[in-house]
């Protein structure tokens, strides 16, 4: 016997082996990640560059002067809503003196016996008498539809679901031949 037909794996062909296994297994992995890393080490350094080239906005005559103008801005916001509610005020006013108004007139002819329709401002001498109309030409249509279902309806109730109902099954055995 010469020698073995096969020769023994060197210990580097054993580290290239581990290293072709490692990267057959987590290829994109690794791959994926390289690209992020090499991403964050480009860009990275830039933004510290930036943040510590500002200098802090802590002048305190700009402070005052945002304070100010703050300030200012709310003062014109809350006349503007002062205004708006006193115009408000005023129309609601108006409405409940005229509802004031009305009532009164309406309990005045009342007093008297006329319809409450005169005080108001309509002559009770317009109404359309009931009869034949000179509209008669072109009757409203009714429209009379029946509700799918009825309002009190609950499908958890049991009632009115016609054929629907679930009944059990018989008990006992089964009669059959």
């Amino acid at each position: 016997m010469a020698g073995p037909p096969f020769p023994k794996p060197v210990a580097e062909n054993v580290a290239v082996t581990a290293v072709w296994s490692v990267f057959a297994d987590y290829g994109w992995f690794i791959l994926f990640g390289l690209i992020v890393i090499y991403i964050l080490v480009q860009n990275l350094p830039r933004k510290i560059r930036e943040r510590s080239s500002q200098p802090p906005a802590y002048e305190p005559e700009a402070i005052v002067r945002r304070e100010e103008a703050m300030m200012a801005a709310r003062r014109r916001m809350q006349e503007e809503i002062d205004a708006q509610a006193a115009v408000f005020r005023e129309k609601q006013r108006e409405r409940e003196e005229e509802k004031r108004r009305q009532k009164i007139a309406k309990w005045e002819s009342m007093k008297e016996g006329k319809s409450y329709k005169a005080a108001l401002g309509q002559n009770p001498a317009e109404e359309p008498e009931p009869g034949p109309s000179t509209s008669a030409a072109a009757p409203k249509p009714k429209s009379e539809k029946k509700p799918l279902r009825s309002g009190g309806y609950n499908p958890l109730s049991g009632d009115g679901g016609g054929s629907c109902a679930w009944r059990p099954g018989r008990r006992g055995p089964s009669s059959g031949g």
